[in-house]
């Protein structure tokens, strides 16, 4: 006697009208795993038809330093004018650029829809990725971790622990 399957695949369709993941967010911040991470969206952003967001956060300048004398502590320089600050942000935003320049240019050679993004003045990466990955109605966030050696390498980073823990769409880490 033959019998027949009747069971449905649940899977979403991958066809070129209706991406799984019509929005895929990177996080890069120029580490070895960031690029591995961003060569990964590429791959799948073009695959699957996706806008790809590539996303480097800049934090505030710091206006806080510890002294090399202990007994000290930290010390507190005059605040930065508002100078000081733009030009930190200035050759912030122009690392930024280098660090998304070739995932951005690849992209682009391959046709892939990509918004690079660098908010300013973060105070939590990860915070700032989950929220960014929110507004956006981002479908998958990629972020790589640091490959450590020994027991470390069953660790992953704090950023990537973060966001697999806070966000709201899946999350891809990338060794």
């Amino acid at each position: 006697m033959e019998t027949k399957s009747t069971k449905q695949s649940s899977a979403p369709s991958t066809s070129s009208t209706s991406p799984i993941f019509k929005k895929i967010l990177v996080a890069v911040d120029g580490s070895e795993s960031a690029s591995r991470a961003a060569n990964v969206a590429l791959e799948l952003a073009d695959k699957l038809k996706a806008e790809l967001i590539i996303l480097h956060a800049i934090s505030p300048p710091s206006s806080a330093y510890k002294s090399a004398i202990p007994s000290i502590g930290p010390m507190v320089p005059p605040p930065l004018s508002q100078q000081e600050i733009d030009a930190y942000y200035g050759y912030a935003k122009r690392v930024a650029m280098g660090i998304m320049g070739g995932t951005i240019s690849e992209a682009k050679k391959r046709g892939i829809t990509v918004k690079p993004e660098t908010p300013e003045g973060v105070a939590s990466i990860v915070e700032t990725i989950i929220n960014h990955a929110n507004r956006e109605n981002v479908g998958l966030i990629i972020v790589g971790t640091r490959g450590l050696g020994g027991f470390r390498k069953l660790l992953i980073g704090s950023v990537s622990s973060g966001v697999v823990t806070h966000a709201s769409c899946p999350v891809l880490i990338v060794r």
